[in-house]
């Protein structure tokens, strides 16, 4: 059975390599998802996988580059989720790509929420996000060893506020390599 399920989840992300909406599609009960800047201060709108490369011999860092989906290091959620939605999942894979490429290479993967909800409740779920990012990374071929997660729950929002766009910032797992 559990052969079964991961037989599955790489079939659904294969499928999700063969396109790449660039825009998250709205419905009236979900909130767009932001478009900001990360922590290098790329914006995390688009997926566009130029430059993707597995090893930091060049003169920039893939990571550092601006230009290099590697750049982008937030995923966010909708509301109570923590299921990647299809916008951030070339994000993750180009991360599990660099990752595989780059063995001596780790990240952390902090999980965040917004404010409403217990602090005992947001804790869980930013650790459900974390680990959610954390699953596809090891279904692509990335070693535990290189990840760690944690929760940050509502603690450390992107965007005070107590409106829509202020939450949908805050709905998030940032990765951060170890070093930078």
């Amino acid at each position: 059975m559990h052969k079964l399920i991961i037989a599955a989840i790489m079939a659904i992300a294969l499928a999700a390599c063969s396109s790449s909406p660039t825009t998250a599609p709205v419905d009236d009960k979900s909130a767009a998802v932001p478009s900001t800047t990360d922590t290098s201060g790329a914006s995390t709108s688009g997926t566009s996988t130029s430059g993707v490369s597995g090893t930091t011999t060049g003169a920039q860092s893939p990571l550092k580059d601006p230009r290099n989906i590697l750049s982008k290091r937030n995923v966010y959620f909708e509301y109570d989720s923590f299921v990647i939605s299809e916008q951030y999942k070339p994000i993750v894979e180009a991360h599990a790509k660099y990752l595989v490429a780059n063995r001596s290479a780790k990240v952390t993967l902090q999980g965040n929420t917004d404010e409403r909800g217990s602090r005992e409740y947001n804790i869980a779920l930013g650790q459900k996000r974390a680990e959610a990012v954390k699953r596809m990374l090891t279904l692509m071929g990335v070693q535990e060893i290189q990840i760690e997660t944690i929760s940050f729950g509502k603690e450390k929002p992107r965007r005070e506020g107590h409106d829509e766009s202020s939450w949908a910032e805050n709905r998030r797992v940032d990765i951060i390599y170890a070093g930078e």
